[in-house]
């Protein structure tokens, strides 16, 4: 009996052995070379020297005091909360919508998830064709159209709009999925007691609804705050900064001024700004349930 549990256990282990092995090589290595990166002197010269001297927390200091920094992590935060709340209304409303029983209503559901499906470089692409001030569609159909991605004012706001379209599909598809697990008996249950409408929403579909909700918001918070071709294929993080946010501004320094030090230090900052936010909301999240 005790050679079977050992056989089963090392079996159990056998098959675990890949996985772990693939997270280790492919995202373990990466982020702890990253970490070291963050404290090193790592540029172009480093690849033919091999050598990469420590510095400590000297790039940290630099990337941090720097006139753009501000600038970015002002930027990365108006548009990952705008983008979030924006993707998870509407995604919210159109999976309410979809509930109810009309023609093509499949039909319109696959159709909804195609802004997902596209690559973000070709979405921004397209976008950037929409809302170019000179000749985009947009300006064809309405004439003196500002430019949106010309306008310091305005760049911004055209980056969590297109952001916004692009998220819409996975939080519709995730909210709608949770919709379905609600069984039907509890409204008509609510309904007996009076609870209609909105009060059917506040006390039936929203409680149950809430561990899907936190699921959502949580990628969304992840995948949202280092959004960086969406911005590059739009603006480049320009005009003037306006569009820069933490995440273009660590390719900028990796990839522009091939500063990698600092560019992973400013990394290390954006994962470690995504794990904060992440933590605190599931805890507080758990309080609550």
């Amino acid at each position: 009996m005790v050679d079977s549990r050992r056989r089963h256990r090392a079996l159990e282990v056998l098959f675990l052995v890949p996985a772990v092995a693939y997270l280790v090589l492919f995202f373990g290595y990466p982020i702890v070379k990253n970490l070291a990166m963050g404290f090193q002197e790592y540029t172009t010269s480093t690849f033919y020297t091999g050598e990469a001297p420590w510095v400590g927390f000297a790039n940290y200091s630099a990337v941090i005091g720097s006139s753009v920094f501000g600038q970015a992590l002002l930027n990365t935060a108006v548009f990952t909360v705008a983008s979030i709340a924006g993707q998870f209304v509407l995604g919210l409303g159109i999976a309410l919508y979809f509930r109810r029983r009309f023609p093509l209503s499949g039909l319109l559901r696959s159709l909804i998830l195609l802004p997902w499906l596209i690559p973000l470089i070709v979405a921004s692409a397209i976008w950037r064709w929409i809302l170019d001030q000179d000749n985009g569609a947009l300006n064809r159909v309405i004439p003196g159209s500002p430019g949106w991605l010309t306008s310091t004012s305005l760049a911004l706001i055209a980056c969590i709009i297109v952001n916004i379209w692009i998220g819409i599909p996975f939080n519709t598809t995730i909210l709608y999925g949770g919709l379905q697990d609600i069984p039907p008996d509890l409204y008509e249950a609510a309904a007996l007691d009076g609870a209609t409408g909105w009060r059917a929403f506040r006390y039936v579909t929203w409680p149950l609804l809430r561990p899907v909700v936190n699921v959502v918001l949580v990628l969304g918070l992840v995948y949202t705050i280092k959004v960086l071709d969406l911005i590059l294929g739009l603006t480049r993080g320009g005009p003037a900064n306006a569009t820069q946010t933490l995440a273009t501004q660590s390719y900028h320094l990796s990839f522009v001024e091939f500063d990698f030090g600092q560019g992973a230090a400013l990394g290390n900052i954006l994962i470690a700004i995504s794990l904060v936010f992440a933590f605190v909301y599931l805890r507080s999240a758990r309080r609550e349930a």
